[in-house]
């Protein structure tokens, strides 16, 4: 295996912090992995600008990279263009599924602001039992990035992660 490859698999690895059932590749953070010399270059896109787990998620790849025997690397932020949850695998997406966090929809898409819709959502479909009988009892819920709903089939709750 390559030194690029071997780099590349050991960021691939890294578990999202604020959702550790997916990896950040899985997520769609990793832009790319790049081999210059023996340093490893890693570009990284949050989920949203002011992520607070970004320090986490880079703290975690320089540990990976060590562990792989790449002690010298450079994470650089790249915030254009936005990530968005169209990026977040399918295999990501099973895995949210599997966890009782209902995987987003297609991202919206909009040219100049971003729309304020304040009537209530259409219910997200229960991950437990598939039941579509949901309500939300929280836009937020442990990050912005996701709801909290409750199934009135099964009784459950369940997290949704938004789609942006």
């Amino acid at each position: 295996m390559t030194g690029v490859a071997r780099a590349r698999q050991a960021v691939e690895s890294v578990l999202d912090p604020e959702l550790p059932v997916v990896t950040l590749a899985e997520l769609g953070v990793i832009r790319g992995v790049e081999l210059n010399g023996d340093r490893v270059e890693v570009a990284l896109t949050p989920t949203y600008t002011g992520c607070p787990a970004l320090a986490q998620m880079r703290a975690d790849i320089q540990a990976a990279l060590a562990r792989a025997g790449f002690p010298r690397c450079e994470i650089t932020t790249v915030l254009a263009p936005a990530w968005t949850t169209d990026w977040i695998s399918e295999s990501g997406r099973r895995k949210l599924a599997d966890h009782a966090i209902t995987p987003p929809g297609p991202a919206p898409r909009h040219q100049g602001p971003v729309p304020l819709t304040l009537a209530p959502r259409p219910p997200e479909t229960c991950p437990r039992c598939g039941s579509g009988g949901t309500v939300e009892l929280s836009r937020f819920s442990g990050t912005a990035c996701r709801s909290l709903h409750s199934c009135t089939a099964c009784g459950e709750p369940f997290e949704h992660m938004k789609a942006i």
